[in-house]
C-alpha cells in the first residue's frame, strides 16, 4: 500500500514560481499526499482552494492587501527591469534586486522556516527558487530543486560551459569565449552580496556556498520544465538525478471561460496577449502594444495586469485584470507573450503559434530558443515597428507547416503526460 507523504513546497514568492509548484502539487495531491506551501503572507488564503495547507513564514514589506503580481511588479519597476535596456544591464539589476532582497528575506524568516519544518514534519521538500534556504537544505530531509524558469537559469547554481549564460537571450551555437566573458561579468556583480551571505551562514553555523553562486543543485533530485523539442540536451548533458518535464501546468479545472460577446461575432483570428503579472505593470508598454494591435484585422483577448484601470483597450479587444489562461489558450489561434516559462510551456501544450516579446531575464532565453528552433518569433516589444509585429502575426497564422509541427508537439506532450512522472520520482525518493 502506498504511503501518504507530507510534501512541503517552498517557492520564491513570484507568481511564476508559485504557479509551477501548484501544478506539481496538484498531481501529488491527486495521489493522496498531503501538500503544504510555505509562503509569504501575500499568498495567504490563495492556495487553500487547491486542497493545500498554508504555512506563513514571512510578512511582506507592503500593504497586506496587495496581490503577489502587483507586489513583485512594483519592486521590478523600481529596480530598473522595464524599458529598452540591454539584457546584461537588466540581468545585473535583477541580481542586485532579487539576490539582495531574497537573501534578506531568508535571513529574516529562517527561524520561522525551521519552526515550520518542525511543525509540518515533511517527508520531502520541494524548493523553487535561486537562493539557498539553509534551514530547509540542511534539514536532513530529502529536497527537490525545481527549476521552473528557462533551464539556462541554472547558472545561479553552477557554470556549464557548454550552454550560454542565462538571462541574456544568447544563441545556443554562439561564441563560447564570449559566453565565458559574459558569465564572469554576471558572477562578478554578485561577489559582495554572496560574501555577505556566506558570512551570515558561517555566523549561524551553516555550510557556505561556492564562490559566486546563490544555490547548489540538490544531491537528491532536480527537475526542470521545457518541451523536449526545445531542450538543451543537443549541446550539453546532465547528471542522472536531473529530469525534464514538458510542463508544470496547473489544471485550471475550476476556471470557466467563454469567448466574450464583443468578440464572438467579429471577423479575424482570435489572439491572446499576456505580458505576465509583472510585464502588465509597464503601462507605457501595454499602451504601445494596444495601439499597434488596434490596427490588426484580428481579435484579441488581453490579460491587462495589476494596473488594468490605467489603460483602455481598442475595439477589437476584450480583457480583464486576469483571465483564466488555461481555458483561454485552448480557444485562441495565436499567443503573444512575454515568454515567462509557465505561459511558454503551456502554449506548447496547446500547440499554438507564439510570438515572444521578452522584457527581462529568462524571457530573453525562451524567445531566443523559440526562434532558433524555428517554432515561433522573437520580437523586441520596446523597439519593434508596427509593421514588424503585425506582419509577424500574419506570417505565423499563415504558416501551415509550422502549425502542423506545433500540433504534433502538442499531441506528443498531451499523450506523454510527463508531469505524472513527478509522483514516481518523489515517491521513490521518499522510499529510499
Amino acid at each position: 500500500m502506498r504511503r501518504k507523504l507530507t510534501i512541503l513546497f517552498a517557492p520564491t514568492d513570484g507568481v511564476g514560481h508559485v504557479n509551477a509548484c501548484i501544478g506539481i502539487g496538484e498531481v501529488l495531491r491527486d495521489r493522496g499526499h498531503r501538500i503544504v506551501f510555505a509562503v509569504c503572507d501575500i499568498w495567504k488564503n490563495m492556495l487553500i482552494k487547491y486542497g493545500f495547507e498554508e504555512e506563513i513564514i514571512r510578512v511582506a514589506e507592503s500593504d497586506n492587501d496587495v496581490d503577489p503580481g502587483t507586489y513583485w511588479a512594483t519592486l521590478f519597476s523600481k529596480g530598473g527591469m522595464f524599458g529598452s535596456k540591454p539584457p546584461m544591464e537588466k540581468m545585473k539589476n535583477f541580481n542586485k534586486l532579487t539576490a539582495n532582497g531574497l537573501i534578506k528575506q531568508i535571513q529574516a524568516s529562517d527561524r520561522k522556516i525551521k519552526d515550520c519544518v518542525d511543525r509540518v514534519k515533511p517527508d520531502i521538500i520541494v524548493i523553487d527558487g535561486f537562493v539557498w534556504m539553509p534551514s530547509l537544505m540542511n534539514s536532513g530531509i530529502p529536497w527537490v530543486w525545481s527549476v521552473s524558469t528557462n533551464l539556462l537559469s541554472i547558472d545561479h547554481a553552477f557554470d556549464d560551459e557548454e550552454i550560454p549564460p542565462g538571462g541574456l537571450g544568447l544563441p545556443a551555437n554562439g561564441d563560447k569565449k564570449l559566453w565565458k566573458k559574459l558569465r564572469e561579468e554576471k558572477n562578478e556583480a554578485l561577489t559582495q552580496t554572496l560574501e555577505n551571505f556566506n558570512n551570515w551562514l558561517i555566523d549561524n553555523n551553516f555550510p557556505t556556498l561556492p564562490t559566486q553562486k546563490l544555490i547548489t543543485p540538490s544531491p537528491y533530485l532536480n527537475i526542470y520544465m521545457v518541451p523536449e523539442e526545445l531542450d538543451y540536451t543537443d549541446i550539453t548533458k546532465f547528471p542522472s538525478n536531473w529530469h525534464r518535464f514538458d510542463y508544470f501546468m496547473r489544471s485550471g479545472c475550476g476556471d470557466i471561460f467563454e469567448i466574450p460577446e464583443k468578440l464572438r461575432n467579429r471577423t479575424g483570428k482570435l489572439i491572446y496577449l499576456s505580458m505576465g503579472s509583472m510585464g502588465g505593470t509597464d503601462v507605457d508598454l501595454m499602451k504601445r502594444l494596444v495601439s499597434i494591435l488596434s490596427k490588426s484585422q484580428h481579435r484579441f483577448i488581453v490579460s491587462k495586469g495589476p494596473l488594468h484601470e490605467r489603460f483602455e483597450l481598442a475595439d477589437n479587444m476584450w480583457g480583464e485584470q486576469t483571465v483564466p489562461q488555461i481555458k483561454v489558450l485552448k480557444v485562441v489561434d495565436l499567443v503573444i507573450t512575454h515568454g515567462g516559462n509557465n505561459t511558454f510551456t503551456e502554449t506548447f501544450f496547446f500547440g499554438k503559434p507564439m510570438i515572444v516579446l521578452p522584457i527581462f531575464c529568462d524571457q530573453f532565453d525562451n524567445a531566443q530558443r523559440l526562434q532558433e528552433k524555428e517554432l515561433g518569433l522573437r520580437i523586441d516589444p520596446y523597439e519593434c515597428s508596427e509593421t514588424e509585429l503585425l506582419d509577424g502575426i500574419d506570417r505565423l497564422l499563415n504558416d501551415k507547416q509550422l502549425i502542423k509541427r506545433l500540433q504534433r508537439i502538442s499531441k506528443r506532450i498531451q499523450k506523454s503526460k510527463s508531469i505524472s512522472r513527478v509522483t514516481e520520482l518523489i515517491e521513490g525518493l521518499a522510499s529510499k
